[in-house]
This record gives C-alpha cells, sequence and structure tokens, in this order.
C-alpha cells in the first residue's frame, strides 16, 4: 500500500484541494481582523486573529491524510500546500503595487488594502504562517504517523489529539512569533495571541474529533486504504 502513487487514489486531489483552500483563507483571515470576544484566562486577554478559528481544520485535514494515506502522501500535501501559500503571497505584493484605479482609491484605496492584507500583500504573516506552517505541520504529521505504528493503529483520537498538541504549540509559537517581529501583530500581545492561538486551535481539534473519526473511516472504506508507516524515514525535505 505504502507504494500507491496518488494517481491511484479516488479521493485524494479533493483532500488537497480542501487543505490548500483551507490554508489561504486562513491566512487572509488573520492579516485581516483581530478578534476580542472580552474574555481572559489568567490575567492574559484571549484576542485572536482571525485565521485561528479556521487554520485547525488544516490540522484536522493533516491528520486525515496521514492516517489514511500515510506520512509520505501527507508530506507531499504539506508541501503542495506550501507552494499555494507562496504564491498567494507573490500575487497579494504584485496586486498591493499595481497602480490604483480613481473611483476605487476615493472609496477604499490603497490605505485600507494595506490595512486589511497588508500583512499579506507585504509578506509579514506570510513569512509567519509559512514558517509556522511547516514546523507544525511536519512535526503534527510525523507523530501522528508514529503514534498509529507504535499502538497498532488503536485509539485515533490519541494520536490525532497527542499529536497536534505538539505540532499547534509549535505553530502557535512560531507564527505569533515571527508575526510580532515583523510587524504584523504588535510586540506586546505575542503573549495574548499566542496563549489564545494555541486554546483554541486545540478546542477545535478536540470539537471536531468525532467528524475526524467519521470521515477517516469513510475515506478509508472508499479508498481502500490503511496506510501503517513502518520503516518509513520522517525527512521533510522531499517532494513525495
Amino acid at each position: 500500500m505504502e507504494k500507491n502513487t496518488p494517481l491511484q487514489f479516488r479521493y485524494l486531489d479533493l483532500v488537497i484541494a480542501l487543505f490548500a483552500a483551507v490554508l489561504i483563507t486562513s491566512n487572509i483571515a488573520s492579516s485581516a481582523k483581530i478578534v476580542d470576544l472580552k474574555l481572559s484566562l489568567f490575567g492574559i486577554r484571549l484576542a485572536f486573529d482571525g485565521g485561528t478559528l479556521l487554520f485547525p481544520i488544516a490540522y484536522v485535514i493533516g491528520d486525515l491524510l496521514t492516517e489514511v494515506y500515510g506520512f509520505r502522501i501527507a508530506r507531499r500535501a504539506i508541501w503542495t500546500g506550501f507552494i499555494v501559500m507562496a504564491v498567494s503571497a507573490l500575487f497579494f505584493f504584485v496586486l498591493g503595487i499595481l497602480p490604483p484605479e480613481g473611483t476605487w482609491e476615493a472609496y477604499a484605496g490603497t490605505a485600507a488594502y494595506e490595512a486589511v492584507l497588508g500583512g499579506m500583500s507585504t509578506g509579514g504573516i506570510v513569512l509567519a504562517s509559512l514558517s509556522g506552517y511547516l514546523v507544525g505541520e511536519f512535526f503534527n504529521s510525523a507523530v501522528h504517523s508514529r503514534i498509529k505504528v507504535l499502538m497498532n493503529g488503536r485509539l485515533l483520537w490519541v494520536r490525532s489529539i497527542g499529536s497536534s498538541l505538539i505540532g499547534e504549540l509549535l505553530d502557535s509559537l512560531v507564527f505569533v512569533g515571527i508575526a510580532c517581529l515583523a510587524g504584523v501583530f504588535p510586540r506586546e500581545l505575542f503573549t495574548t495571541l499566542a496563549l489564545t492561538n494555541y486554546i483554541l486551535k486545540m478546542a477545535v481539534e478536540v470539537l471536531v474529533t468525532p467528524f475526524t473519526y467519521l470521515f477517516v473511516w469513510l475515506l478509508k472504506r472508499a479508498e481502500g486504504l490503511d496506510v501503517y508507516d513502518r520503516g518509513v524515514k520522517y525527512n521533510p525535505f522531499k517532494f513525495g
């Protein structure tokens, strides 16, 4: 089963397409708005960027890819997502430097574009997101894969949530840290955003666990596949 190629899979392209769509949308949302629900934890205000509510779905899809197709295919999907995010960043950058039309400049304008999509157009949010994404997703996939082998496929929720505890912690720290250093977020919000990012991401992961079970079962049944990564080398620097 580990020797299958993506062309032999019925639904892999759809899963990767959804994965890429979630990544791009969450990046735009992260740059567009910071939300404050007026809640605190241990005196730390729980404000969060707009992408926090959606980005955990990328980890759920990453778990799905690793669980069904194995680390090699998940690695390919992770690099595909990286390329798609980089291309979208380049597009927003080029769009930002093109001369504006007069009517649009009057009612919206370059200032509004830079305020809402400044992270995407200047690269700050992209650098943060790409870095956090690569570190977090690869750790998430490798840990998930390894736990599956060690537990011989038992207790999906243990590897799904356990791998995300590590991956999303690294993702949140790297993402918020670089975004603050790049000036996308104020540096004084580092602790607030990192903590809130992590708490909300893990909350979403736990809440959707029943759906993870359902989609894993459906996909394994549809593909006739359940890969165990025995003997796999967890080298992230390959495409496929």
